[in-house]
């Protein structure tokens, strides 16, 4: 068996919140290299999403590792010791507590994970997402593994009939529900389709239950109480086979989708794919960004990644994201652009409502 993790934090940006210093990397790959030469890691991937630190790792200590969480945990604060050298800006701030508790699963830091026997050919693709939260993977997931309209292999593959059975989270009650599609998919789409309260944890081949998808979905407002930032969810599927094919997981993105986060945290915005490279939102902070390593596992060996939004197939998307940005923009403090304000809570917003105290009066 093997163990797929993906580990992220936002530990310091470089200019603003647009990119990371090649410092941090730097650093992070010091301790991963390390990790793998004593035999903790099988192997390990370091790479970013804008201003956040991604790292990709493969060992055999299965889910929720005490010593893989540790290493991730002493990797991010070593790398804010050189962003607050650096004088980077939000140096940190996904770091909720001074000392490791065991796991580094609601300490900040966001979390994907899947433990499964490696196939004959084991195609998976890593999803990481900057300046947007834990729902945006709701539609892209539903479109993979539940409509045959992006997904053919749904109708013409025997053995994708059975369907899938989606893991849905309740982030703000701390509950979850299992939905069967096809059968269920319209029960599943009144909550999926509220993605600031609802999220796709994780997805399964029916009848068999092997894992196909794995997201993040911890709210980082909801751990801190206040708002340090979007949680920046990351995202790993297999593909082929008995799951969809690369192009079919990949072809969701091409429609630049509604998502909360961009500038603090605060907007609605088209979510970009873009090549890793690219992935430097400055626009007002955005528009959010989405980038995809795909690899292929040989023996836990990552053989990769390749930048898979790097393709001219993309740009309408691109074309279609920054009409959409250009659209909402031009609402500046206006809603729908700027979240309702039930979604402003754990913003600045509540300071401000403080001085307006005493200022209302009964009609």
């Amino acid at each position: 068996m093997i163990t797929l993790s993906v580990i992220k934090a936002d530990i310091g940006g470089y200019v603003g919140h647009s990119s990371m210093h090649p410092d941090l990397i730097a650093r992070a790959q010091e301790y991963m290299e390390k990790a793998k030469g004593q035999g903790l890691l099988v192997d390990f991937h370091v790479t970013r999403c804008g201003d956040d630190l991604q790292l990709i790792m493969t060992h055999e200590q299965g889910e929720g590792s005490e010593r893989i969480h540790k290493l991730a945990w002493d990797i991010f604060l070593a790398c804010t010791d050189v962003a607050k050298k650096l004088k980077l800006h939000g140096a940190g701030q996904d770091m909720l507590s001074d000392a490791f508790s065991g796991n580094i699963k609601g300490m900040g830091p966001g979390v994907a994970e899947m433990q499964f026997e490696e196939r004959g050919s084991e195609p998976v693709l890593v999803f990481m997402a900057d300046k947007t939260s834990s729902g945006a993977w709701n539609m892209p997931l539903y479109k993979m593994f539940a409509d045959p309209f992006n997904t053919i292999g749904l109708v013409i593959a025997e053995n994708m009939h059975s369907g899938f059975s989606f893991e849905v989270h309740d982030v703000k009650e701390h509950r979850k529900v299992v939905f069967n599609a096809p059968e269920e998919i319209y029960d599943m789409l009144v909550l999926i389709g509220a993605p600031s309260r609802y999220a796709v944890k994780c997805v399964r081949h029916r009848p068999s239950g092997e894992i196909a998808a794995v997201s993040s979905t911890d709210k980082l407002y909801k751990m801190a109480g206040r708002y340090v930032g979007k949680d920046d969810p990351v995202l790993i599927v297999r593909s082929q086979g008995e799951f969809p094919a690369v192009g079919e997981v990949l072809e969701p993105f091409a429609m630049p989708q509604m998502v909360q986060g961009w500038m603090r945290g605060s907007h609605h915005g088209p979510l970009m794919p873009c090549s890793i490279s690219e992935s430097n939102p400055t626009r007002f902070d955005g528009p959010p960004r989405v980038v995809c390593a795909g690899f292929q596992l040989v023996g836990g060996k990552l053989i990769g990644p390749r930048d898979m939004f790097d393709d001219p197939s993309f740009d309408e998307a691109w074309h279609q994201a920054n009409l959409a940005a250009e659209y909402l923009r031009r609402h500046g403090p206006f809603e729908p652009h700027r979240l309702p304000l039930e979604e402003m809570e754990y913003t600045t917003m509540p300071q401000v409502m403080k001085k307006l105290e005493g200022r209302f009066s009964p009609l």
